[in-house]
């Protein structure tokens, strides 16, 4: 869930809100394309991002595990684990599981980010404005949801 970061704001205000992003590719230039097309937040209305980087999967189901993720962001062409797969397992064993955003190898694949379970898909290559902007959608609903406990 979204922190607050002590101390990172002016005397008698409130401490700035972050947000986790785990973002899965076994590719290191995928993942720099993610981080870079978000940015410290994709939209204005959005709280500051970190990130946390996995390069296999192994490292996804530690961390997810261990809670505190707003948002994971799966890469579906992954070897030897795709995104895809891998986003299914998380909907069926992550209790509480964030809203997973899955990148798809080309638009027609959407039928498999469907039967993934994933909460949006964004196609190969990436589109640095499609991705910001699902995204964004994903964490303002994870911070409706926060609000609303």
């Amino acid at each position: 869930m979204a922190t607050q970061q002590p101390g990172s704001s002016p005397a008698g205000s409130e401490p700035e809100q972050i947000m986790t992003v785990l973002v899965y590719s076994d590719d290191r230039n995928t993942r720099a394309r993610v981080t870079t097309a978000l940015g410290r937040r994709p939209a204005r209305d959005v709280p500051r991002l970190e990130y946390v980087e996995c390069a296999t999967q192994p490292a996804v189901l530690e961390r997810l595990g261990r809670g505190g993720v707003d948002l994971a962001i799966l890469d579906g062409e992954a070897v030897p684990s795709g995104g895809l797969g891998l986003c299914r397992q998380l909907k069926d064993e992550i209790y509480a599981c964030p809203p997973v955003l899955v990148l798809t190898g080309r638009p027609q694949d959407d039928w498999l980010a469907a039967w993934s379970r994933a909460d949006a898909a964004v196609p190969h290559p990436l589109d640095p404005v499609l991705l910001a902007d699902a995204a964004a959608k994903l964490l303002r609903t994870r911070l409706a949801g926060a609000a609303a406990r």
